[in-house]
């Protein structure tokens, strides 16, 4: 059983940690401020103040407490202001193992950067009061769309194991530029790797390392709505093979073009969703099929 963290779940946010290496600090205090700059020291002092600096073994951490490596320190993270993203997510499904949630656009799945407490895991967290949620799988920040929960750290191998092994079924719709005479294939495969830009990924030579089944659905005018099945689960995937298609998904911020940051717009949010999740769950054999209410407009 995972040992139980020395500081407990407040407003939905669990503690971070750090891990002392080996060095020359001659306090915890001086590491901290050296290895987190945005950070200053008077905001340490008064969280050691409140008793919310803490090892791993539940001893306070205080200003003067000797460096000691290797050990775990335990914190809050905090954001002086975060933005309100204006879309609200949805439960769709719970029961004792499993949370179903519809995630709106521009909402990240768990906190990074900039997003702490407008992030889909601590919302849930907050609304359901379920300290031990955690994201099965992810989506990207700008996709709406399922996103499984597992409840119970005893059961929540099972599933995850579902997604290592490839044994669940995502279907994501999409809205892309089309014109006459445009057509993708049933299959597309390449090789991803990572680009220059940490944001991005590109497409490379060599051995393909992701999958991607399409089908249209509709075409409209100057667009269409795809049928977008990923076999695997690289970064971007289904953004990249649109775009190396010759249809980037419309209103993508990142592909082809990376638009700056803090460039949200959210009359025009990214238009991929997804749509649906099957599988057949390992602790009763019984089929599962969520479906997201959600609709992208031609």
């Amino acid at each position: 059983m995972k040992p139980a963290l020395p500081l407990p779940t407040r407003d939905g946010v669990g503690p971070s940690c750090v891990g002392l290496p080996t060095g020359p600090w001659p306090t915890i205090t001086d590491f901290l401020v050296e290895r987190f700059p945005a950070i200053d020291r008077a905001t340490w002092l008064a969280r050691m103040r409140d008793g919310t600096v803490i090892d791993e073994h539940g001893m306070s951490v205080t200003a003067d407490r000797r460096y000691q490596a290797p050990l775990r320190v335990y914190y809050y993270r905090a954001l002086d202001a975060e933005p309100r993203i204006p879309f609200d997510e949805v439960v769709l499904f719970q029961d004792e193992h499993l949370v179903v949630a519809d995630k709106p656009p521009f909402l990240p799945v768990t906190p990074g950067g900039k997003f702490l407490q407008e992030s889909l895991l601590v919302r849930l967290k907050r609304k359901l009061g379920i300290d031990d949620l955690a994201p099965l799988h992810r989506i990207d920040r700008g996709t709406a769309g399922l996103v499984l929960f597992s409840v119970q750290p005893q059961t929540r191998a099972v599933y995850t194991s579902l997604f290592a092994d490839r044994a669940v079924h995502k279907r994501y719709e999409a809205i892309v530029p089309w014109r006459a005479g445009t057509s993708v294939p049933a299959v597309y495969r390449s090789r991803l790797v990572d680009d220059d830009h940490f944001m991005r990924v590109k497409e490379a030579p060599g051995e393909p390392n992701s999958e991607t089944h399409l089908s249209v659905i509709e075409v409209r005018g100057a667009r269409a709505l795809l049928h977008l099945s990923p076999v695997t689960g690289r970064k971007h995937q289904l953004r990249v093979h649109c775009m190396a298609l010759g249809v980037p998904i419309v209103d993508d911020p990142i592909y082809p073009q990376l638009l700056p940051a803090d460039s949200d717009d959210f009359n025009k949010p990214l238009q991929l969703l997804a749509r649906s999740v099957a599988f057949i769950d390992p602790l009763t054999d019984a089929p599962r099929l969520f479906e997201s209410p959600r609709r992208l407009a031609l």
